[in-house]
Formats: C-alpha cells, sequence, structure tokens
C-alpha cells in the first residue's frame, strides 16, 4: 500500500449491509486503522488525534441525501465549543 493514494466506491446496498459497514468503520476507528479495499484497490488509514466530524442531510422531491465526512491532521487541534447531538427523531 501506498503512503499517498486516493480509495472511492459507491453502489447500491441494502440497509443490513449498510449497517454492517459503518460498525466496521467504529471499529477501526477503537482500533485507529481502516482498511478499505475493493478488488485491487486498496488504501489504510491511521486516524488518530482530534477528528473534524461534518454531517449534512437534504430532502429534495424523491432524493434523500445523509453525508458524513470525517478528516484529520496529524498535531494539535482545539475541540468544538458546542456539541452535536444526534437522535433517532
Amino acid at each position: 500500500m501506498a503512503e499517498y493514494g486516493r480509495f472511492e466506491y459507491a453502489s447500491y446496498q441494502d440497509l443490513e449491509t449498510i449497517q454492517k459497514f459503518l460498525e466496521s468503520l467504529t471499529q477501526g476507528f477503537a482500533k485507529e486503522q481502516i482498511v478499505l479495499s475493493s478488488g485491487d484497490d486498496t488504501i489504510e488509514l491511521q486516524p488518530k488525534n482530534l477528528l473534524k466530524f461534518s454531517v449534512s442531510a437534504k430532502r429534495k422531491e424523491n432524493k434523500t441525501k445523509l453525508s458524513i465526512k470525517i478528516s484529520w491532521k496529524e498535531g494539535k487541534i482545539k475541540a468544538a465549543k458546542t456539541p452535536l447531538e444526534i437522535g433517532p427523531d
């Protein structure tokens, strides 16, 4: 695996498969190691320190979109002043 690289993957999946993928990501964050692969394309990430978390959602006619973005840099970064609350409703 290269030190630098890019990995992209998009497909339609059922809800159960998405839940399993998100659980795997959660485990990867806990271990500070995430490996993404599809075929010969692979990237290994080591999330550490503070992570930038952003979430956005929109609904338009018959299309709904939920975007989650997580990024990080090496070094010290200040934490957010106000917490984000996420609930089922």
